[in-house]
C-alpha cells in the first residue's frame, strides 16, 4: 500500500470523524435554540453558553414528508445532517438522522396519540436500539398555554408565563439532560442543560432529536 493511498484514507477518516462530531466539539451548556422571527420558514439557530453558533436548523417547507437540514452556521455552506420523516402527517412518525454523506446515526420516534396529551419520544441509536427517552414534565402547562392564547391581549403573555420542560433519560431512569422553553414575549427560545456525563453517541442524538422535537412542539404552542 503506497504512502499516498494511506494518506488519503487517513484524511477521509479524519474528515468523517470531524463531521460526525461537529455538534459535539466544544459545546458549553446550556445549549440554546432560538427561533427566527418574521419568516415563513421554520428555522432556528443553536448557540452554546459562549454565544457561538454551533448549528443552523432549517425545515424545508411544502414537503409532504418533513425534511430538516442541519448546517454548521447561518451561511448554509456546510451541511452536517439531514432529519427525514418516514411518513406524512402521522402520530407514529419516525425521524431518521443521517450525516451529509448518508450514514445512519439513529432516529427519533414519536409515541403516537399519547404525545397529544403529554409529549413522549424515544431515541434509537444507529443499530436501532433504544437508548434514550424524552418526556414532557407537566402536560398542564401546555393546556394552560393553549387556553390563555385564545384570550385577547392575555394571549400575548403566554410565551412568557407558560414554559414547558422535558427530561431526557436512559431506560434505567438516569436523567441525562433537561430541555426547557425559556420565557419570551417574541419568538420561541429553548435551552438544553446537561445533568449527567454523556455516553458514546448520546450527545449527538440528543441534539438532533431535540432539534426535531422543538420544531414539532413549537406548533403546539
Amino acid at each position: 500500500m503506497n504512502a499516498s493511498f494511506i494518506c488519503f484514507l487517513s484524511s477521509t477518516q479524519t474528515n468523517k470523524k470531524m463531521q460526525d462530531q461537529h455538534l459535539l466539539d466544544n459545546v458549553f451548556y446550556p445549549y440554546n435554540f432560538q427561533f427566527k422571527i418574521g419568516t415563513i420558514h421554520n428555522d432556528f439557530v443553536a448557540k452554546d453558553a459562549t454565544g457561538i453558533t454551533k448549528s443552523f436548523v432549517k425545515q424545508k417547507i411544502f414537503k409532504l414528508k418533513e425534511h430538516v437540514e442541519v448546517f454548521s452556521d447561518e451561511s448554509r455552506t456546510e451541511l452536517l445532517y439531514n432529519i427525514r420523516a418516514n411518513k406524512w402527517l402521522d402520530f407514529n412518525t419516525t425521524y431518521s438522522f443521517t450525516t451529509a454523506n448518508g450514514d445512519n446515526i439513529g432516529r427519533l420516534a414519536r409515541k403516537g396519540w399519547r404525545s397529544l396529551w403529554k409529549a413522549s419520544y424515544e431515541l434509537y441509536d444507529q443499530n436501532d436500539q433504544q437508548d434514550l427517552v424524552i418526556r414532557e414534565k407537566n402536560a398542564w402547562v401546555k393546556v394552560a398555554d393553549g387556553l390563555l392564547s385564545e384570550i385577547p391581549i392575555a394571549g400575548l403573555f403566554t410565551g412568557y408565563l407558560f414554559n414547558p420542560s422535558y427530561t431526557v433519560s436512559r431506560p434505567d431512569g438516569t436523567l441525562v439532560a433537561t430541555f426547557s422553553k425559556r420565557p419570551s414575549f417574541f419568538g420561541r427560545q429553548f435551552s438544553l442543560t446537561q445533568d449527567a456525563p454523556f455516553e458514546t453517541g448520546e450527545e449527538q442524538r440528543i441534539h438532533l432529536g431535540l432539534m426535531m422535537m422543538a420544531l414539532l412542539e413549537r406548533r403546539r404552542g
